[in-house]
């Protein structure tokens, strides 16, 4: 996708999700009746769940990059995947959902361990060594291996070819398997996340899905400007740490409302853009 149109169809996405706040804003006692948040409180958690979201999912695609990088994966080709991988990703995260409310519903203690793996995973996210990606480790591409062989040439943009009878599971395949594996490793840290702003199941899944929906585009605005947010995993992983403490203070009996947590949050991934920006130009008049 050329970055203009990634930009725009970015865009889009964006202003559709604001609008759906909106829409929160002033119907939310219709589309929720027996909520107990006010129309004002609804908005500001689904906005909070949605920066949130997005703002993990900034750290998942430069993941995607990095394999499509390592499989030498054409941009033609790279779109495929993203399609068939957003569409995982949604089915993925509302199980998730279902499961981590129907945990936190029986078991509320629970709470305090998403607090904890959140402030330990912010924590690694910014001060920890880069992980390294080994495709032959991967568990689910392993298991996948012992059920359908695979082609190590590409064959296209198809993920299954059929050789004398018998299918083939392609290059295509493997990278699908990666980016689906890869983004249910994010989703262990993104989901319990939210659940720090709110435990309502149609703020969650919403704010959720609208963060997934632009992920294709916002792919592709990334891959033209990754070396500008050289400082944007470090805010990622303050805000990961943020919000595992307000879980934790929870059993102490203290509550951080929803717009400090907002305005804590949108402070925080601002000032590690601005720092992003600052650090690429300060590059850029050096050479």
């Amino acid at each position: 996708m050329p970055i203009k149109k990634a930009i725009y169809w970015t865009i889009f996405w964006v202003s559709l999700s604001f609008i759906l706040n909106i829409i929160i804003y002033y119907y939310w006692d219709i589309i929720s009746p027996s909520s107990s948040l006010s129309n004002k409180d609804a908005a500001l958690a689904y906005l909070t769940g949605y920066i949130i979201e997005e703002s993990l999912s900034v750290d998942n695609l430069f993941v995607f990059l990095y394999i499509f990088t390592l499989f030498k994966l054409k941009s033609h080709a790279q779109r495929r995947v993203l399609n068939y991988g957003i569409v995982g990703v949604i089915i993925m995260r509302g199980i998730f959902i279902l499961i981590g409310i129907s945990m936190i519903t029986r078991f509320e203690w629970i709470l305090y361990i998403f607090g904890a793996l959140l402030i330990y995973t912010g924590y690694t996210m910014a001060f920890g060594k880069e992980k390294e990606i080994h495709p032959e480790k991967n568990i689910m591409l392993r298991m996948f291996k012992k059920i359908m062989p695979l082609k190590t040439e590409f064959h296209g943009e198809k993920f299954i070819v059929k050789e004398n009878g018998k299918y083939f599971a392609t290059p295509m395949m493997v990278i699908l398997i990666l980016v689906e594996s890869t983004d249910l490793v994010f989703a262990i840290d993104s989901i319990p996340a939210i659940f720090a702003i709110t435990t309502d199941p149609f703020i969650i899944f919403t704010s959720n899905l609208m963060a997934v929906l632009g992920l294709r585009s916002l792919y592709f605005v990334l891959e033209s400007a990754q070396s500008s947010f050289s400082y944007v995993k470090y805010g990622v992983g303050i805000v990961l740490a943020f919000v595992g403490t307000k879980m934790i203070l929870l059993y102490f009996g203290e509550h951080i409302d929803i717009l400090t947590s907002l305005v804590v949050i949108i402070s925080v991934l601002a000032t590690s853009i601005l720092f992003s920006i600052l650090a690429t130009r300060k590059k850029e008049n050096s050479n």
